[in-house]
């Protein structure tokens, strides 16, 4: 099983995996043409061209740090270095092991970390500024916060003794379910309910995307939804209720506006303009139950 995985990511090139990700992301734009979640009157030429020009930065700041995963997974492979090379797994263990570790440390564990690092909030933030979540959002990420990603990747290589065909095929899935997730897609309740209690589903992730506290921070997961359960910042919420983008950056010349965007980082930090339960019932920080905003459905979206 290792073997065949392992020979057909390392023989899947580079052009390979970019065509793949293009022609998820055309599907998933089809399909929100199809089976909208919201309908929403805005200028979509103009914003995905502003989410798309990330994905070229992204792809850009991500070149060195690229070469330096696959030769960090060389060396610890290499060394046997890591998590994975200090036990005997069977070889479907042995992958589901590697990929959930690098999971929870290259996806839950950062993002959870941007939330409450200031200096890195700032950098995530730019991703948060969208008002119009669809699968291009998947790509909004300001090239610094590319950098801090790249760099617990790297981190996460050592960490579990991953091997490069291992690091490849996360990432690649890791991208793809991005762009589900961010997908302006409407499932059957019950089905995007069933899968939020092992992946994260379209409707828990546009949860995440509410446009003030606590619900920007819950559902920090990013294929599975097991790291918010366990460490109870899982929140379900009826998304005709969520606003999107976030309360300190409200003004379209801001969110909408790739100058700006580019520059927020740099600029003074916003606390939250809004108190975390402000317009909520009554909600312990202790998110082991539901929590359910109460808020009118949204017109500006509509």
């Amino acid at each position: 099983m290792i073997a065949a995985i392992r020979v057909n990511m390392v023989e899947l090139t580079t052009t390979e995996q970019a065509l793949l990700l293009a022609g998820s992301f055309l599907l998933f734009t089809l399909l929100e043409s199809i089976i909208p979640l919201l309908q929403v009157k805005y200028k979509r030429i103009r914003h995905t061209g502003i989410n798309l020009f990330f994905i070229v930065t992204s792809i850009i700041v991500s070149l060195p740090f690229a070469f330096l995963a696959v030769h960090s997974s060389d060396w610890v492979m290499k060394h046997q270095v890591g998590i994975l090379n200090m036990v005997q797994l069977p070889g479907w263990l042995y992958i589901i092991t590697g990929f959930m570790l690098l999971d929870f440390l290259t996806s839950y564990l950062p993002h959870f970390i941007q939330h409450k690092i200031k200096w890195m909030w700032k950098f995530h933030l730019v991703h948060h500024t969208d008002n119009w979540v669809d699968t291009s959002t998947a790509n909004r990420h300001h090239p610094g916060e590319t950098v801090i990603s790249m760099l617990f990747l790297v981190a996460a290589i050592f960490l579990v003794g991953a091997p490069a065909w291992l690091v490849i095929l996360h990432q690649f899935i890791a991208a793809a379910f991005s762009q589900f997730t961010h997908a302006n897609i409407s499932l059957p309740r019950k089905l995007d309910n069933a899968i939020s209690w092992i992946f994260i589903s379209p409707n828990m992730h546009k949860v995440h995307h509410h446009h003030i506290q606590p619900l920007t921070d819950t559902n920090y997961g990013n294929i599975f939804s097991i790291w918010d359960r366990l460490f109870k910042t899982f929140a379900r919420s009826d998304v005709s209720n969520l606003k999107y983008g976030i309360d300190t950056h409200p003004h379209e010349d801001e969110h909408n506006n790739m100058g700006k965007l580019l520059v927020i980082p740099f600029e003074q930090y916003r606390p939250p303009t809004s108190a975390p339960n402000e317009n909520m019932k009554d909600l312990h920080p202790q998110r082991s139950k539901s929590i359910e905003i109460i808020k009118s459905p949204i017109p500006s979206q509509v």
